[in-house]
């Protein structure tokens, strides 16, 4: 029962992906980004072309999916689908231009990195991105959109994982365990230890 439960709940977030995969001459793919809110670290955009066939169980908005099962999907969504590329914007650049500016720049070189000859693109919220494809916005896109759900872990788990490193070189943090996010035990350690390179000044000002 679970497993039908399961194909129903996959038909359901694939609806609107399956209404471009069905027109002739369309090549869909799905973007995110994950990192728009931490105090440290980049943000990283991927941009994912998935085949109608097969739906891979469990992709799903990456904030409801374990990490365990995250690095298990993320290999999967590799494996199968046609193209996934990903773009990183760091914590610099994030101060220089500002993070919605940052993101935009990250969405666009994840785009450009794409050999597959993409049409459209379902989107997380984000519009009026300079590339050379239809967009199509959805809010909480990552929860409605099949390919977006893909791109949603695929960006998470490579984000995650490079925190996960920078942990051992800056263990004061917790990075391991908030990932950048401003979480109390990340906040009181900025205060008692002061930023590191990781982390974006523009962020912390008011905490400083």
């Amino acid at each position: 029962m679970a497993r039908i439960n399961e194909q129903e709940r996959l038909l359901a977030l694939s609806a609107r992906d399956r209404a471009y995969w069905t027109q002739e001459g369309v090549i869909l793919a799905g973007m995110d980004e994950v990192g728009r809110g931490p105090l440290a670290g980049p943000v990283v955009v991927a941009c994912v072309v998935m085949p109608p066939e097969p739906l891979l169980e469990y992709v799903n908005d990456s904030k409801k999916v374990t990490e365990k099962r995250r690095e298990a999907l993320y290999d999967r969504i590799l494996d199968t689908c046609i193209e996934a590329q990903t773009a990183w914007v760091d914590q610099q650049v994030i101060d220089e231009i500002n993070i919605l500016e940052a993101t935009r720049r990250a969405f666009c070189e994840a785009f450009a990195k794409m050999r597959t000859p993409v049409t459209d693109v379902l989107i997380d919220a984000l519009t009026g991105l300079d590339i050379p494809a239809r967009q199509h916005a959805l809010i909480h896109g990552d929860a409605l959109s099949y390919s977006i759900a893909a791109a949603s872990i695929v960006a998470k788990v490579e984000r995650d994982r490079y925190m996960r490193e920078q942990d051992a070189v800056f263990p004061m943090y917790g990075f391991a365990q908030n990932k950048g996010y401003g979480t109390k035990q990340h906040m009181d350690a900025i205060r008692e230890y002061g930023p590191c390179p990781l982390h974006r000044r523009s962020f912390l000002r008011n905490l400083l």
